[in-house]
């Protein structure tokens, strides 16, 4: 029997690293979870242990496409979001970001359902302030190799803001910093993963720059409850908010701690840094702390440990 505050949640992009784990979390509360992906970069394996589920039920279609079913909340996490797999496609990346969004927005008037976009921290561009607050407009640059992404999500979130504004819809808009954890892609082209996979492999890890350049991890279970606590919070409050690890460290230190915790001897291999690539990255999380009561658990040795253990049970399956 169904709980009653069980509901029908429709997440997008839910094959992919952060959509399968919102929907294992969604599926432990309860709720009937339709897991939509194209599986671009999304992956069957991520959700293989929810396909027996239930309540879960798994659909191929592409957000840039109308979709037409009935649901009462809908998690926006379509969009390829590593520079590797964006940079490959980048029409199709902006078509995501934007057609998609107003394809789910129609669909969330439609059925009067509360929807949150997986927006990104990218909408701050390289940026002049640090840290970055939510009220921080960003230094972007709109023609550059990243622009799709970075673009993209500024424009998803503009439709977002006027569909409120317009229509009185319920919307939420999470600004996500760097995460990571079990389920990221192995080849995506992500810090994290790129640094693990080489030092498992023991090839040298690759720096781009000086190695002095700073990013903030959040690991992905932290992420999640901050996606559960934005949606859950009242009407009135909609963000945007910043969901990330206010906690920084720079490309060497984080090179550093993966070497020793997976034991190898991989050296380093200095590259050209890439262009537009933000020197320092780093949420201001007052308003999470503030109007969701959320802050990061996870610390990172112990996240790090964990999603090593992923990506060596990985390798080992081969």
């Amino acid at each position: 029997m169904k709980e009653q505050h069980s509901k029908r949640v429709l997440v997008t992009g839910g094959a992919g690293f952060l959509g399968s784990h919102l929907c294992a979390h969604l599926l432990a509360q309860g709720h009937d979870v339709l897991c939509l992906d194209n599986f671009y970069t999304g992956c069957k394996r991520n959700i293989a242990a929810l396909l027996d589920e239930p309540n879960f039920e798994l659909l191929r279609h592409d957000i840039t496409f109308p979709l037409y079913v009935e649901v009462d909340q809908i998690y926006n996490l379509a969009c390829p979001a590593s520079p590797v797999h964006y940079q490959y496609d980048p029409v199709q990346t902006t078509k995501t970001s934007v057609h998609g969004a107003i394809n789910m927005l129609g669909l969330a008037k439609r059925v009067k359902a509360a929807i949150l976009q997986a927006s990104t921290s990218e909408v701050y561009g390289d940026p002049q302030v640090h840290p970055q607050t939510e009220g921080y407009v960003g230094h972007v640059n709109p023609i550059g190799l990243r622009s799709c992404y970075d673009e993209g999500k500024r424009c998803a979130e503009t439709l977002f803001m006027d569909y409120r504004r317009q229509h009185g819809m319920r919307v939420k808009v999470a600004r996500i910093f760097n995460t990571y954890g079990p389920n990221m892609h192995p080849n995506d082209g992500r810090v994290v993963s790129n640094f693990i996979m080489q030092a498992l492999e023991g090839r040298p890890i690759t720096i781009y720059g000086d190695g002095s350049q700073t990013r903030s991890f959040c690991y992905v279970d932290d992420l999640i409850d901050g996606f559960d606590r934005l949606m859950k919070s009242p009407d009135e409050f909609t963000g945007p908010v910043n969901l990330g690890n206010p906690v920084e460290c720079t490309m060497l230190e984080l090179a550093a701690m993966v070497t020793e915790l997976t034991g190898s001897r991989s050296g380093i291999d200095f590259r050209p840094a890439p262009s537009d690539d933000p020197a320092r990255r780093r949420p201001d999380i007052s308003l999470a702390r503030q109007a969701l009561g959320w802050e990061p658990q996870v610390a990172m040795q112990a996240g790090l440990e964990r999603t090593i253990a992923y990506f060596r049970q990985l390798r080992e399956a081969g």
